[in-house]
């Protein structure tokens, strides 16, 4: 199409030693100034296109690809990945894998240095990167020591310095906190307003992303494009089909119909702030009020899209408790903490990662760890999962240190641990032997059935590393689930998940609760948080910032707001309107507004 910055024609990829296309057909183009989402679920293709834009594939990852692909009016197929780094910048899912040099400012500079550009020119390039970024402090520092979210954003910094007309970004937020994830959207927004660079973006999480998406298309399991057009006419007129593909939804889009459900006429927001409008207009004059001065919304949430349908996981309330998770009764166990971490400090080339932090975490709880990027949670979790020996202080698992329990190879179904990076602890050639190793031969019938949930039985003899992200991420739970730990660390678990795959994640987690395996998450997914643990612990800077029950943290807005989180998509868009606090989806069904003057001064602030 005449002044694209991408075409894409009549595509079609199938990747070497596959049955199957991962995309098939797909066409589509990216204007200079425009965002396209690329949506679709786990193993729909979207890396494998992403990765055929830039020549990745077929040039470095083997694949037979037919169509045409064109960048700034060249043809893909016949430029050499060289070249073509002029005019594609990626950020992959896993930035551990694009880092090659031991220090910030190199890393950025790499890219630049190698197309031969002046001194003066990559310093400034370099500067304004990280800037934007927010990692020029750290310029000197080495890459390795970074925590995930401050080498993804590190990644980006890199993509931003090469210039290039487009940029293709795979689950660029999917390691940031979320003051880090709004402020790589305001990038995102600010690059497209530029006019000078085509965006593609691959991404689960729309809330912060759809404020700067333009147009979407979307793929199904097969490869193949079942949806494409504006955001609003996607996500307004086709959320139901996004919904039985399994495509994870925004939370405007699922609140407005369990409201519209319970009576509520809300129309169709896409956005959150759209969300806020509607609810505050109605409630503000032309919604009806009761004589108190509320209005109070009752009955079921509705279901839209089936047996996938929007709302389908939402907890439907039973009673007067219905908001609060329940922890099973351990039997023998009372008040015995699951894990007690004291007066923990843990140094890494000299620095404090954790300084002196002192938590328990409740048997049969789902204790999520929260805080900003280079808090210290995954050094916690590395802690309580004995990967790490303390340099001071210690954690006892089941009354003994963790390190030593797993340093002795013994009493392994004490804890379970699932990486950030899946790829990371992958020791196996097959999926069914990765989930197999190390599990008694009395345990493995439960392996089957953990394959077919997580969607991983047609994967069972394939090699774990040529799974997509998210099908890693759930072999790397399968394989912490079947041990049968009574303790379960999850770092990121529904990073690289489409909506239904997380539901039955979550599900299985949840199940694994009740029958009394204690659950720790670290998650940026405030969502997940929100509708899933029964306790929150904080970090920042490398000590306790809050820890508690869940609703009363992710209530308390200022002290989220002082370690740098942000408070649930639902808490944010309601905050003002309704006599309690909204925190989960299940709460809607029971909201009492506020008064009309009340609703008018909160859409005002």
């Amino acid at each position: 199409m005449s002044g694209s910055a991408l075409d894409v024609s009549d595509v079609t990829i199938q990747l070497s030693d596959t049955a199957h296309p991962q995309v098939s057909g797909v066409s589509l183009h990216v204007a200079p100034g425009e965002v396209l989402l690329v949506a679709g679920p786990s193993g729909a293709g979207k890396s494998t296109l992403a990765l055929s834009v830039n020549g990745t594939i077929p040039q470095t990852i083997p694949a037979r690809v037919r169509g045409s692909i064109t960048v700034a009016g060249r043809e893909v197929a016949r430029e050499s990945i060289g070249s073509l780094s002029e005019q594609v910048a990626i950020v992959f899912q896993d930035p551990d894998s694009m880092i090659l040099t031991d220090r910030v400012y190199d890393e950025v500079a790499f890219g630049p240095e190698n197309l031969c550009l002046s001194l003066d020119e990559v310093d400034a390039r370099v500067h304004a990167a990280l800037t934007r970024v927010g990692l020029w402090e750290q310029r000197d520092a080495n890459p390795a020591l970074l925590s995930g979210g401050q080498k993804q954003r590190l990644a980006i910094a890199s993509a931003l310095a090469m210039h290039a007309p487009v940029i293709v970004l795979d689950e660029p937020t999917a390691n940031l906190d979320p003051e880090a994830a709004t402020e790589v959207y305001r990038v995102v927004g600010d690059l497209a307003r530029s006019g000078q660079v085509a965006i593609v973006l691959v991404e689960h999480n729309l809330d912060e992303a759809l404020e700067v998406v333009d147009r979407v298309v979307v793929l199904d399991g097969s490869g193949q494009v079942v949806a494409s057009g504006t955001r609003d006419d996607i996500f307004r007129a086709q959320a139901d089909v996004l919904a039985e593909l399994g495509v994870w939804l925004p939370s405007a889009v699922r609140a407005a119909a369990v409201l519209r459900g319970c009576g509520v006429p809300v129309g169709h927001p896409v956005t959150l702030a759209e969300l806020r409008a509607h609810v505050g207009t109605l409630v503000g004059g032309t919604g009806e009020v009761a004589e108190s001065g509320e209005q109070v919304v009752g009955g079921e949430p509705e279901v839209v899209g089936g047996a996938s349908g929007l709302i389908e996981t939402v907890p439907r309330p039973a009673g007067p408790d219905s908001r609060e998770h329940v922890r099973p009764r351990i039997p023998g166990g009372g008040d015995t903490p699951a894990v007690c971490v004291r007066e923990l400090t843990v140094r890494r080339s000299g620095r404090v990662v954790l300084d002196g932090v002192t938590a328990s975490i409740p048997a049969g709880s789902f204790t999520a760890i929260m805080g900003r990027n280079g808090a210290g949670k995954t050094t916690l979790v590395e802690a309580i999962a004995g990967v790490i020996r303390p340099s001071a202080g210690g954690v006892q698992v089941a009354g003994r240190e963790a390190w030593r329990l797993r340093r002795a190879h013994r009493r392994r179904g004490d804890v379970g641990y699932v990486f950030q990076n899946p790829e990371h602890q992958f020791v196996a050639q097959t999926v069914a032997a990765e989930v197999a190793c190390g599990v008694p031969e009395q345990q493995r019938s439960r392996i089957p059935e953990l394959l077919a949930r997580l969607r991983l039985e047609e994967k069972a003899d394939v090699n774990p590393f040529t799974l997509s992200g998210g099908q890693k991420r759930r072999l790397s739970v399968a394989a912490a689930l079947a041990t049968g730990a009574r303790v379960l660390v999850l770092d990121e678990p529904t990073f690289g998940q489409d909506q239904s795959c997380a539901t039955e994640l979550l599900a299985i987690l949840e199940e694994q609760r009740r029958m009394g395996t204690t659950i720790i998450v670290v998650s940026h997914d405030m969502e997940l948080v929100a509708e899933h643990a029964t306790d929150v612990l904080v970090l920042d800077q490398g000590r306790v910032a809050a820890a508690g029950d869940a609703r009363s943290i992710l209530t308390d807005v200022p002290r989220l707001a002082s370690a740098g989180l942000a408070a649930p998509a639902l808490a944010r868009a309601f905050q003002g309107m309704t006599e309690e606090p909204v925190v989960r989806f299940a709460d809607l069904s029971r909201v009492r507004f506020v008064s009309s003057a009340g609703a008018d001064e909160a859409v005002r602030a």
